[in-house]
C-alpha cells in the first residue's frame, strides 16, 4: 500500500486537499491531506483521461501507428485508457475472430490500459452480440463511405438494425454521422484549387452531418438503443441533443480538441495536417460548441487521433482534397483542451468530467475507470497547470512527427502517470515495463 496527496485533489465531489490511498492497483480510499503519503504539493492529481476514440490501426496498417506508439503517446499525455477504433486494421474488428487478432497483436506492447470497439457493418450483424460476449465495448458504424474498402458503411435500415439488436445491452453503437447526398450535392459545385481548405469545408457541409444526425436521432428513438455520435463538429447539431435530453431519448455525442482550438478561417492553404472529416469549421461554429459544452450538451470530449504516414497525408504537395483526412493529437489532447478551456472560467473539474468520467461511461467502463473513487483503479495524474508547454515535433511520442499542434504554445504540463497505482512517465521519460490491460466489457 502507499500514498499520494495534494492540495488540489480533483474527485467528483470537487478539488480540494487530499490523500489518496492505494492498494493492489486499486484506490482503497481518498483521505484527509493530513493522512500523509507522496506530496506533490500545489500539483493537480487529476484522474487519468480516458481517451475513447483512438486509431491504432495495427494489425495490418501498423506503420500508420501500432499499439507500442499509441501507447506510448498516450502515457505520455496523461491518457490511462485507450479505445482502439474497429477501421483502419487489416483485419477491421467487425467479427469474433477479428476481435481475438486484435488482442493477439496488442498483447505486450501496452503501456497504458486499452479496450477495443467492434465494427459495425453490411453483413454483420449476427456477428455483434458474440463479439460483446468475447469483450467488445460496444460498435462504430458510419453512415458515409469510411475512407478504407474493407469497413462499409451502413444505410438507414442496417443503422436500424444494429441499434434493436444492441437495444437490450445498451452496448453503444457509435456513429460516423454524415451523408453522401449533401457531400455529392457539394462536390458538384466546388471551384478552386484541391490544395484549397475552404474548397475542402465546402465539399463536407454541415447539413451532411445535420441530416445524419436526425436519422441517428429518429432511429434512437424508434428502437430505445444507445446511439452516441463521434467527433461533433457541425453545431447545428446540439439542438437534437437537447430534445434527445428532454424526450429521454438514448443519444449523446462527443467532440473533439481540434474543433474546439482551431477555425476554418485560420487554417492555411496547403497543409493537409489539418485535413479530418467532418471538416474544422468557422470560428462562430466553435464557439457555439464550447457554448454546448458549458450547457452539458457534450458527454465527453477525445482526441480521434487518426494518423497515417506522411506519404499519404500528401504534405509535400499540400493537396488537401486527395490527402487521408485524420488529425494527430493524442498526446497534446489535456493540455489543448485545458489551454481552451481555462480561457473560458471553466476548471479542472470539468475536465476530469468531460475527458475521464464521459468517455468512461460510454464504453461501459466506469465502475473502474474515470474517477478518483474508492474501488476504481488507480489512474491517476500529475498535472502541472500553469506551466507552459510549446509543441515541438521532437517531443512526438505517435509513430509520425506529424500534428497541426506543432508551433502552438498551451498550458499544462503532464508530470506523471499512473496507471492501476504503477508509475508509466515521469518527468518527461517512460518508467519501467509494459503493463497496460485489455480492457474488456
Amino acid at each position: 500500500m502507499f500514498a499520494v496527496r495534494s492540495r488540489r485533489v480533483v474527485t467528483p465531489d470537487g478539488i480540494r486537499p487530499a490523500s489518496i490511498h492505494i492498494r493492489n492497483g486499486r484506490i482503497e480510499r481518498i483521505g484527509a491531506y493530513d493522512d500523509g503519503g507522496v506530496d506533490y504539493g500545489e500539483l493537480a492529481i487529476l484522474p487519468g483521461i480516458v481517451d475513447s476514440h483512438v486509431h491504432v490501426n495495427e494489425p495490418g496498417r501498423t506503420e500508420w501507428e501500432g499499439f507500442a506508439t499509441a501507447t506510448r503517446a498516450a502515457a505520455a499525455g496523461g491518457v490511462t485508457t485507450i479505445i482502439d477504433m474497429p477501421l483502419n486494421s487489416i483485419p477491421p474488428t467487425t467479427s469474433v475472430d477479428a476481435l481475438q487478432q486484435k488482442v493477439r497483436a496488442m498483447t505486450g506492447q501496452l503501456r497504458v490500459d486499452t479496450g477495443l470497439w467492434g465494427g459495425a457493418v453490411p453483413g454483420n450483424a449476427s456477428e455483434l452480440l458474440p463479439m460483446l460476449d468475447e469483450g467488445a465495448l460496444g460498435f462504430k458504424c458510419f453512415l458515409v463511405d469510411s475512407g478504407v474498402p474493407e469497413f462499409g458503411n451502413l444505410d438507414a435500415k442496417g443503422l436500424e438494425e444494429a441499434l434493436a439488436i444492441l437495444a437490450e445491452s445498451q452496448a453503444p453503437l457509435l456513429v460516423h454521422a454524415e451523408l453522401a447526398g449533401p457531400i455529392d450535392a457539394a462536390r458538384a459545385k466546388l471551384t478552386g484549387a484541391s490544395s484549397s481548405y475552404r474548397r475542402y469545408v465546402a465539399s463536407r457541409p454541415h447539413e451532411a452531418e445535420d441530416e445524419a444526425i436526425q436519422l441517428v436521432y429518429d432511429t434512437a428513438k424508434r428502437t430505445d438503443g444507445h446511439a452516441h455520435i463521434v467527433h461533433l463538429s457541425s453545431a447545428h447539431g446540439l439542438e437534437l441533443l437537447r430534445r434527445a435530453s428532454a424526450e429521454f431519448v438514448s443519444l449523446t455525442a462527443e467532440t473533439t480538441p481540434h474543433y474546439l482550438w482551431f477555425d476554418a478561417e485560420s487554417i492555411p492553404d496547403g497543409h493537409p495536417e489539418y485535413k479530418c472529416a467532418p471538416p474544422i469549421r468557422d470560428a462562430a461554429n466553435r464557439e457555439q460548441l464550447w457554448r454546448g459544452i458549458e450547457e452539458d450538451l457534450l458527454l465527453a470530449i477525445v482526441s480521434d487521433h487518426s494518423p497515417c504516414t506522411p506519404q499519404l497525408k500528401k504534405l509535400d504537395d499540400g493537396d488537401v482534397e486527395n490527402a487521408w483526412g485524420g488529425i494527430s493529437s493524442l498526446q497534446f489532447s489535456l493540455p489543448i483542451v485545458w489551454t481552451a478551456a481555462s480561457r473560458r472560467g471553466m476548471t479542472l473539474l470539468d475536465i476530469a468530467r468531460l475527458m475521464s468520467a464521459g468517455p468512461a461511461i460510454l464504453a461501459g467502463i466506469d465502475h473502474h475507470k474515470g474517477a478518483l473513487e474508492p474501488g476504481r483503479d488507480a489512474d491517476f495524474i500529475i498535472f502541472d497547470d500553469t506551466a507552459p508547454l510549446h509543441v515541438e515535433p521532437g517531443m512526438v511520442e505517435h509513430r509520425h512527427k506529424v500534428t497541426p499542434y506543432a508551433g502552438e504554445q498551451l498550458i499544462g504540463v503532464v508530470r506523471e502517470t499512473y496507471v492501476r497505482g504503477q508509475n508509466v512517465w515521469k518527468d518527461g521519460e517512460h518508467v519501467g515495463p509494459n503493463i497496460g490491460e485489455w480492457v474488456r466489457r
